[in-house]
């Protein structure tokens, strides 16, 4: 997460928001935003119901969930999904801010495919 915090601008200046997706319950979920102040969404899923929409992988031998990065439009839709197999395995933000402007080319209305508003 300290990676996303150092390049929150980024994200920001394309019209990103990021939300990190936890096992915690919300008292733990909001103690830690607290204590580290992060400066996004925090969504505590402690029964893996949002896990379970994104087939994000649990793997009890690596101590939990494997890191997974969604991109949604505003409508809903799933433009980029990354299972990672380890801690390791998460793409730099770099790579996420080259997809988020190509998404942003393809759909200028904000990942929106509704252009009447």
């Amino acid at each position: 997460m300290a990676q996303l915090r150092q390049d929150e601008h980024e994200f920001s200046k394309r019209k990103t928001e990021v939300i990190v997706v936890g096992p915690e319950d919300a008292s733990a979920f909001k103690l830690y935003w607290h204590q580290h102040n992060l400066p996004f969404v925090g969504l505590p899923d402690p029964h893996a119901s949002v896990l379970k929409l994104y087939g994000q992988e649990v793997n009890l031998f690596k101590l939990g969930r494997m890191p997974a990065q969604v991109l949604i439009d505003k409508n809903g839709v799933a433009r980029f999904v990354h299972y990672g197999h380890s801690m390791s395995d998460i793409p730099e933000d770099s790579e996420i801010f080259g997809l988020l402007d190509q998404l942003n080319e393809s759909y200028p209305e904000g990942l929106s495919k509704d252009h009447s508003s």
